[in-house]
This record gives structure tokens, C-alpha cells and sequence, in this order.
């Protein structure tokens, strides 16, 4: 994990073992607990699911792949990243080309005040998720703990 996805990375917002039905789901729930823990306004959940739809945040990264939902500054109060680890994937539509869905376990919710953070931060992700053996570990995570763990190696 670098510096910069460890800095803004919130234990108290790392999610593992719950199913949900679709992306809009997975989106609430880190929109609910990086809400509950101080980071994003209440808003935060609908901006996210507008932007979705129109700029897609789905990551190919093979066989597994993840996800970055993320909004405009105006919805985040303190920047903090949440993570959820599914155990069953959602679809989520490729960044690459919107017309191609992707099986998502991995998700990485950005809540960022600065937008000049947001590219770097985005790649920060991206770096840590493209070394495959790790993304299958942290894919296979059973609690907060473990996932956070995977990340530090």
C-alpha cells in the first residue's frame, strides 16, 4: 500500500463478508459508514451513483477486479478512502469501455477534499491493487483486520 492510500485509508471504514445485490448497494454501504465515521455528507451516497452512470469506475484487472466510486469534493467533509471486500462480485461497467460490465469483490469508496489528491490517489489504488496475488488475498479477506493487513504487506 503506499503513503498516500495508507493516509487517507480508515479502519473504521473496511468492510468485509456482506453481500450486496448491485453496485448501487456496494456504493451505499461505504457511503453509509464513511458517513457514520465523520467523512462524507449525507449526499455523498446519491453523487456517487449519479457519477457512476455517467463515468463508470469499474477497474479489469483480470480475473479479479475492483471498483473506485468517488464524487466531487462539495459531498466530503474530511478525506478518508472506505474499502469493502465482497464475498460474492457485483457488476460494476469498466472504466475502459462503459458497454462491458465486470465482476467486482473489491471496492475502494475515495472521499476526497482535494481534487488535485484525486489522480494520485487513484493511482495510488491502482498501484496497490495490480499486484494480482495480493488482490487475491485481500479478495479473500475474512474480516477488517485481515484485509488491512494485506494491504500493509
Amino acid at each position: 500500500m503506499t503513503d498516500l492510500l495508507q493516509r487517507y485509508l480508515d479502519p473504521r471504514a473496511v468492510i468485509t463478508g456482506i453481500t450486496v445485490r448491485d453496485a448501487g448497494e456496494a456504493i451505499d454501504l461505504l457511503a453509509a459508514r464513511l458517513h457514520e465515521i465523520g467523512a462524507v455528507r449525507p449526499g455523498w451516497a446519491a453523487a456517487a451513483r449519479t457519477r457512476e452512470v455517467a463515468m463508470p469506475t469499474g477497474l479489469p484487472l483480470g480475473g479479479l477486479n475492483a471498483a473506485i466510486p468517488h464524487t466531487d469534493p462539495e459531498h466530503v467533509v474530511r478525506a478518508a478512502v472506505g474499502l469493502a471486500v465482497l464475498p460474492e462480485p457485483v457488476s460494476f461497467r469498466s472504466m475502459d469501455d462503459p458497454d462491458v460490465s465486470l465482476d467486482v469483490r473489491v471496492v475502494f469508496a475515495l472521499a476526497i477534499r482535494d481534487k488535485a489528491e484525486q489522480i494520485p490517489l487513484l493511482q495510488a489504488v491502482i498501484a496497490t491493487l495490480s499486484d494480482e496475488a495480493r488482490l487475491e488475498r485481500l479478495a479473500g479477506a475474512g474480516d477488517p483486520a485481515e484485509a488491512l493487513a494485506v494491504l500493509g504487506e
